[in-house]
């Protein structure tokens, strides 16, 4: 009797707790964004979403601004043990391969955000990036795409021309080649590294976010040129995760995760969008000068851009990921 009291007991706390006992997920992860930006603002709501979406079992150590490793670091960081995910871009890792550039800006080749996720909820991007993500033992889970980015500069960027011999902070991959090919001079240098870089003179511009992350980093208190709308840049921030921590995770956790972080992509875009549009005018009352670029000067930019695609797909794996994207688009006739 006292050993069907106790099955009894066991089988009720199972029942308790969801058939089984649920083991908690703790995870370190590093982003590049301070605190005090939008887009850190955010990455601390997406933890608050998990939290309580787990019920606690899910709990996150959040290290911002690059605080543990540099941002182009956070990647093997988090592969090597040193934390568990990456929160900062697939574009930091091209020094790997040159496909992860695909995995994170095609630059200039989405019209929005709302048609690159479109690619990855619906154009078979999961299966396309964890083929290169799981190389490298890491797991991707998702992606939160600002929109559009505007470059700050101390000089007008009125078109093209303006970019002649502009020394400018430029995040690494295939922008450099880009930029490069129409005169400018584009310098690899981590994200937290900018303002100082343009408050010394060291560089007269940057290639950093979009109007309002650019406010959140003091950028426009030095560097009163911008442009709005956006068109050089659209790149996707991303949580990746170590592979065995990932496969080790409940699958319930696992959901949670991935439907986090979609809901923080949608958020993120919807918020950016309504926030550069009321920084716009803010900016322009404040004196700093927002320049929209011609339909001529858009189309010499994307003349460079769509030679660079080609130019930067040296491997079986870049030329793969970046057929995906164009095969995408030109089914949805965004390209032809």
């Amino acid at each position: 009797m006292k050993l069907k009291s106790a099955l009894k007991a066991a089988a009720a706390a199972c029942l308790m707790t969801g058939g089984a006992a649920s083991a908690d997920t703790m995870l370190r992860i590093q982003t590049h964004f301070s605190p005090e930006t939008l887009s850190g603002q955010m990455a601390a709501e997406f933890i608050e979403d998990i939290s309580a979406m787990s019920n606690g079992e899910i709990q996150v150590e959040m290290f911002y601004a690059s605080s543990v490793v540099k941002s182009a670091e956070t990647f093997d960081a988090a592969a090597t043990g040193i934390l568990d995910c990456d929160m900062t871009g697939g574009a930091y890792q091209t020094g790997k391969n040159p496909a992860f550039q695909f995995a994170g800006d095609l630059n200039g080749g989405y019209a929005n955000p709302y048609q690159q996720m479109s690619w990855l909820l619906h154009g078979g991007g999961y299966d396309a990036l964890n083929a290169l993500y799981n190389d490298h033992g890491m797991e991707f889970i998702g992606w939160w795409i600002p929109g559009p980015e505007s470059l700050s500069s101390t000089s007008p960027i009125r078109g093209v021309e303006d970019f002649k011999n502009w020394k400018f902070r430029s995040p690494p991959g295939v922008i450099t080649m880009i930029f490069d090919q129409l005169g400018a001079s584009p310098i690899v240098m981590d994200f937290n590294e900018i303002f100082t870089a343009l408050e010394t003179g060291i560089i007269d511009g940057a290639d950093a976010a979009n109007l309002t992350n650019n406010i959140g980093l003091g950028l426009y208190d030095i560097a009163k040129h911008t442009n709005y709308p956006g068109f050089h840049s659209m790149p996707a921030d991303h949580l990746a995760c170590r592979k065995d921590i990932w496969d080790d995770m409940p699958s319930h956790h696992k959901a949670i995760m991935k439907v986090g972080m979609q809901a923080l992509a949608l958020r993120n875009t919807t918020v950016n969008e309504v926030m550069n549009a009321r920084n716009s005018v803010t900016l322009a009352e404040a004196g700093v000068n927002l320049y929209e670029w011609s339909p001529e000067e858009l189309a010499k930019y994307r003349t460079a851009v769509q030679a660079a695609w080609g130019d930067f797909a040296t491997t079986p794996e870049s030329k793969e990921l970046l057929n995906s994207h164009l095969t995408f688009l030109r089914s949805i006739g965004a390209m032809e």
